[in-house]
């Protein structure tokens, strides 16, 4: 179908060249590349890693390819994203924790120019690269804001799915085709019956590998795929909800000891592991048909994913391009512990009681408050989780069940929170079908082997910037039963809590806490603490770990509890003369921090309800707006609000306002030349929002009492404010 093959050629001169054609070599046609990644899901979920969920996809993808029992991820969903994308250790791409800059370069919350992303190494090796889903490696979210780490300017020729890293599966925040926000009714490109995220992820990788099989069949393809099933919330389809009812009933016990059983059956883990222990007391639950929906929808989030997988498949398959296509899947952390919406006392009916969004309005919120028809987020043990309205997650009990047979959870980097199936399928490349490999690797390793199997140059230097070495071994020589002859122990760091893994011994510890040592031949499970019995061995590792820790941008230790690093703001300017719809960053706006400021708003037309000035969010800040036609003045002092406001309503003929706050509290309102409020809030503004300043809304967090962005009804001629 394709003219892509490299030709290894013997120095003959062309005019013996036609005689010469059985010294000619030709090399294996290079693979098309998947590199598919679900989202907080434990070890044991899929059916060929021993899950009761069921997974035909993934399950055959296995049986005629190669399952690896010992893979790893970092344990968190951002800085699985950082090394899988880099083939680097977290920290190394700039990406140690979450999307926040700490002030140390392992801290930034921001891909690095000292990395390269899979997609920027495989196109300049004639790939075409697409991305679809969860990116999660910026900071920058902001529609107008920075794009310089958004896909597209990481090496990817097109894309869909969002920046952020979580959200509804119905209304996904911060969703984005190639560099331009969107929603699923805006898209011009994609428009179902239904909008469920993990189809759209689906449909869209379907459509891109479509397109490039019409369009550039001479070129091979990259595609990185990364659903954001299971993450919570628990959103699911109905038909595939009712798939899995009553499957749950029985509690935690029966499913974790099946698995456990199962796991050992297939070979997945020693016999001679023993399973951690089950958390949860199903006996001693209350809400027992609530904690078995939330199992039975997080079953048909990752059924739903495998159907869709299954569609990518089929794809391959139309277009005969299955065979030569390495396809590798993999999860970003263990089963989530985490209690998002597990309390509250919602129960239905609940009516809209906030304001509707409109359609097309971009919504970069990652927990909503509510959903676009005005519906309270509902959460709690009187709502069942599934529907758009709800936002619930399954919780430790079940995330133990995930994991088995291992310990602990997303976050830490014991077993459960690190351990990954990783499947990689390949029918040219790949002879060892249904196999079990035993070698450790690691998320490291995924960009190695791409580069491998390409024939892609690495780079040591991109303009100004050196490129870091990678870290990772190619998985390429274990698919055809060879050593992968690593020569590095393998490292973890996240939150404080770090692991060494070398050969079978492996030496891990929880922030703050004293080193565990296990040995992972026999106690896959860490139940065996043998740290006091060889003291030696444990320092020996530590020393490992403490040098791997210094040259990956791991220090300081507990760097990721650092202050945030201050930006640059603009402390020299005082006065600011602004025009209606202005929407200044933090560091653009004006510096009220300690300083009296005076806000000036000529009106064009009078309003009646909506900001005219807000500058900052729920935690700091202060808004100048109108409600129900009553002028009011509000800050926020740690979250804490602060309110003046007129006692009568605005007269139409108005056409200035002035606000004044000093820096020892004090308020004056006025409307024209006239006084209508003041008042004393015992100091003015103590810190500099963190959040920017805009003139006629108030986008993104809100400072005053109504639901962002409030935009004003009327219409404002300019807006000064002096910092006195």
């Amino acid at each position: 179908m394709r003219n892509r093959f490299q030709f290894v050629l013997s120095g003959l001169c062309m005019a013996t060249f036609a005689v010469a054609t059985s010294q000619v070599s030709v090399a294996a046609e290079r693979p098309n590349i998947i590199v598919i990644l679900s989202d907080d899901m434990g070890y044991s979920d899929i059916g060929c890693y021993g899950g009761e969920i069921e997974t035909p996809t993934l399950d055959g993808l296995a049986e005629n390819g190669l399952r690896f029992t010992q893979f790893y991820n970092t344990g968190r969903c951002c800085p699985t994203r950082g090394s899988l994308l880099t083939g680097l250790y977290p920290h190394q791409s700039g990406i140690g924790w979450m999307m926040t800059d700490r002030g140390h370069d392992g801290y930034r919350g921001d891909l690095n120019n000292n990395c390269r992303t899979m997609a920027e190494v495989l196109k300049p090796a004639g790939y075409s690269t697409y991305g679809v889903g969860k990116w999660h490696v910026t900071k920058h979210v902001q529609p107008d804001g920075p794009k310089h780490n958004w896909p597209r300017q990481r090496g990817f020729d097109r894309f869909y799915g969002t920046i952020t890293g979580a959200g509804s599966f119905f209304d996904p925040g911060t969703l984005t085709r190639d560099n331009q926000n969107i929603t699923p009714t805006t898209d011009s490109e994609y428009k179902p019956e239904q909008y469920y995220y993990t189809d759209a992820i689906s449909d869209n990788a379907v459509r891109y590998i479509n397109d490039h099989c019409n369009q550039d069949a001479e070129k091979p393809f990259f595609m990185y795929v990364t659903y954001t099933a299971a993450h919570w919330p628990m959103h699911a389809l109905p038909k595939d909800i009712a798939k899995y009812k009553g499957r749950y009933d029985s509690g935690y016990a029966p499913v974790r000891n099946s698995r456990a059983k199962r796991v050992v059956e297939l070979g997945l883990v020693s016999e001679a592991c023993d399973p951690a222990p089950l958390i949860g007391d199903w006996d001693g639950v209350e809400h027992k048909a609530w904690e078995a929906r939330c199992m039975e929808v997080y079953a048909a989030m990752v059924d739903s994913m495998d159907q869709g997988i299954g569609r990518i498949v089929g794809s391959l398959k139309k277009n005969k391009e299955l065979d030569n296509t390495l396809i590798v899947f993999m999860q970003d952390n263990g089963g989530c512990q985490e209690t998002v919406g597990r309390r509250g006392d919602y129960q239905r009916p609940v009516a809209a009681s906030m304001r509707k969004i409109p359609h097309d309005e971009i919504r970069l919120d990652v927990i909503p408050k509510q959903n676009r028809a005005g519906v309270p987020t509902l959460t709690g043990p009187g709502i069942m989780p599934g529907p758009e309205d709800t936002y619930i997650a399954y919780g430790l009990n079940w995330a133990n069940v995930s994991n088995t047979p291992f310990r602990e959870y997303k976050h830490f980097v014991h077993e459960g929170g690190i351990s990954t199936p990783l499947i990689a399928h390949w029918p040219a490349g790949i002879k060892r079908r249904g196999e079990l490999d035993h070698q450790p690797g690691h998320l490291i390793d995924i960009m190695a082997t791409c580069v491998d199997v390409s024939g892609a140059d690495y780079p040591t230097k991109i303009e100004d910037n050196k490129i870091k070495p990678l870290e990772g071994a190619s998985l390429k020589p274990a698919f055809s039963g060879k050593s992968l002859n690593r020569k590095q122990p393998l490292f973890w760091e996240h939150e404080g809590n770090r692991a060494i893994r070398d050969g079978d011994w492996k030496l891990v510890a929880k922030e703050n806490k004293p080193w565990e040592l296990y040995d992972l031949k026999t106690d896959r499970s860490e139940t065996h603490n043998l740290a006091a019995e060889k003291p030696e061995l444990a320092k020996e590792l530590e020393a490992k770990w403490n040098a791997y820790a210094a040259r990956a941008n791991v220090l300081p230790l507990n760097g990721w509890r650092g202050e945030p690093k201050k930006a640059k703001v603009n402390r020299k300017q005082r006065t600011f003369s602004l025009k209606p719809g202005a929407n200044l960053s933090a560091e653009e706006g004006p510096f009220v921090e300690k300083r009296p400021i005076r806000i000036s708003v000529e009106l064009k037309k009078a309003g009646t309800d909506g900001v005219l000035v807000a500058h900052g969010g729920t935690a700091e800040g202060y808004s100048l707006y109108l409600k129900n036609d009553i002028l009011t003045f509000v800050t926020r002092r740690g979250g804490k609000l602060f309110k003046v406001a007129a006692t009568s309503k605005l007269s139409e003929a108005v056409t200035k306002i002035e606000a004044n706050l000093t820096k020892t509290g004090e308020v004056t309102l006025k409307a024209g030349d006239q006084s209508v409020a003041s008042g004393n809030f015992t100091e003015g503004m103590p810190r500099h929002p963190i959040d920017g300043l805009q003139v006629g809304s108030d986008e993104g967090g809100f400072v005053g009492e109504y639901n962002s962005p409030f935009p004003f009804n009327g219409e404002i001629g300019s807006v000064t404010i002096n910092l006195k």
